[in-house]
């Protein structure tokens, strides 16, 4: 399905005017990532909706994106992988932490965690976006860590049970797709940087 939407998708927009190899390849990767993000959508929203938690799906979504925006992190390469890891990080993660009852401590706790790994890890790249500037890394290192800091005082502001899991849900998200760990289980090469010339 998605070889067919890339290809159907290519001819049309190659239809009417010529673009270079390398501008085909630009096309393609951004057709994929449209089809991966919206096939995946579906689902994760069809699931939510089925397990009555979409509105606390939605929310761990925006809040990880925020963070993700300047820490960024691991892209699965087969949508099957994608669609995997998406149901593990925001319909299991936000449903495991809606269910138990974690104390406020260990939420503070969990998060000083969180944002160790951000100062450790973020911003990790990926062998398609490879993060080559190094001024560039180290101030969405900072924005990171800034932001998970953020989030920690939301938690320690809100200290309510339902609110304050979907944003420990989403700092532990980034945490995952971070992870050198990650890459690794799924085959990928991480700090992708270190394979370009450039500083």
């Amino acid at each position: 399905m998605k070889k067919w939407f890339l290809d159907k998708s290519i001819n049309f927009i190659t239809k009417y005017k010529k673009y270079s190899k390398k501008d085909i390849e630009k096309l393609k990767y951004g057709l994929e990532g449209l089809y991966l993000t919206v096939t995946k959508t579906i689902v994760i929203i069809l699931l939510a909706i089925l397990l009555g938690i979409l509105k606390e799906v939605i929310i761990v979504i925006i809040l990880f994106n925020i963070i993700r925006y300047t820490g960024f992190g691991f892209h699965a390469e087969k949508s099957y992988q994608c669609l995997i890891s998406s149901i593990i990080n925001f319909i299991c993660i936000p449903l495991l932490f809606l269910k138990i009852n974690i104390s406020f401590e260990l939420k503070i706790i969990i998060s000083i965690i969180c944002i160790f790994n951000y100062l450790l890890f973020a911003p990790a790249d990926t062998i398609k976006r490879p993060l080559p500037n190094k001024r560039k890394r180290v101030i969405r290192k900072i924005l990171t860590t800034l932001i998970g800091i953020i989030f920690t005082i939301l938690i320690i502001v809100f200290k309510n049970n339902y609110l304050t899991s979907l944003i420990l849900s989403s700092l532990i998200i980034e945490v995952i797709v971070i992870n050198p760990l990650t890459y690794r289980l799924f085959g990928q090469p991480y700090n992708n940087y270190k394979n370009l010339n450039t500083a």
